[in-house]
């Protein structure tokens, strides 16, 4: 009894939790529960989170074995409005050869080749590399390398923009800047880009809730985890822009955006149901005509290293 009643309270959290009823209203409304006990054990913080096991504290080149077909189908393409901002303010042309670090599947390297650029791909993750290989094979200029931020393999002096998109949260930034000072040829650039989603809809602040409710603290990394000092001591004076993106899913999609992060449980994990469930409800509040729509800030970082 005790267990099946463990089982209804934590999904009842779950289920307020992603819909802005905070765990201490909840305790107000289970004050008189005989098994005080349990709720008090999962209520008792005021911020609900999931534990799980060891495997969030794994290598960071690793985080994302097993994640990689849900990376390539439904994390948010890059606006062109990238490449015409690059172009304006760093002369970045067709001709420019890039070495794209931590190219994943290949999200932002498709459209730098779409562009007709040279790009290097690189990417210590077996599981998505092959997958960028797969996507991108009918791209002549695309060359695969497995390499890491701080160990590219790349000749000295090869490339004249190195691009680093939704990755350089997981570099070894020292490390990471004595390899793109070796590999660069001046004027060389390092553009870094994230899509950071915005909190502009009631969908977006319920969806926030959700993610970080389902996150483990000390276990995520992101673009918020870096100050200006950080961006300021690797790029010396970055030029920065916002740029606008936006990204339409179904149910389906929204279920793999979820799991297409390092954190969220996969198949197997006792938790997994529970999330995909959650996810479902909140589609089914949020749809419209079948869709939820995520917005974006495309943020771009870039300095020339000295």
């Amino acid at each position: 009894m005790a267990k099946r009643l463990r089982k209804h309270v934590f999904s009842v959290i779950c289920t307020l939790r992603f819909f802005g009823c905070s765990a201490k209203d909840l305790a107000g409304q289970l004050g008189q529960d005989p098994l005080g006990r349990i709720s008090c054990l999962l209520i008792s913080e005021p911020r609900f989170e999931f534990r799980r096991g060891p495997d969030l504290v794994s290598d960071p080149k690793s985080r994302f074995s097993h994640r990689a077909e849900y990376y390539s189908k439904y994390r948010p393409k890059y606006p062109n409005s990238v490449l015409q901002y690059l172009g304006q303010k760093l002369g970045f042309s067709r001709n420019s050869v890039v070495a794209d670090i931590g190219s994943g599947t290949g999200i932002f390297a498709e459209l730098l080749l779409q562009n007709g650029n040279t790009v290097f791909g690189i990417e210590p993750n077996d599981d998505m590399r092959a997958i960028a290989e797969t996507n991108l094979r009918s791209f002549g200029k695309f060359k695969s390398i497995k390499g890491s931020a701080e160990s590219t393999t790349l000749p000295p002096a090869s490339v004249d923009f190195i691009t680093a998109a939704q990755s350089f949260h997981w570099f070894d930034q020292t490390s990471a800047r004595v390899e793109f000072l070796r590999i660069l040829r001046k004027p060389g650039w390092v553009v870094l880009v994230w899509n950071t989603r915005r909190k502009s809809t009631p969908f977006l602040e319920a969806y926030d809730r959700l993610v970080r409710g389902k996150a483990f603290e000390g276990c995520r990394a992101s673009r918020e985890d870096l100050s200006q000092t950080v961006f300021s001591n690797f790029l010396g004076r970055p030029l920065t822009v916002k740029l606008s993106n936006s990204q339409e899913c179904d149910e389906e999609a929204l279920k793999g955006r979820v799991m297409s992060a390092s954190y969220s449980p996969l198949p197997g994990d006792p938790l997994h149901k529970e999330v995909l469930d959650s996810v479902s409800e909140l589609f089914r509040r949020y749809q419209v005509n079948g869709r939820v729509t995520f917005e974006y800030d495309t943020e771009v970082y870039t300095g020339q290293l000295r």
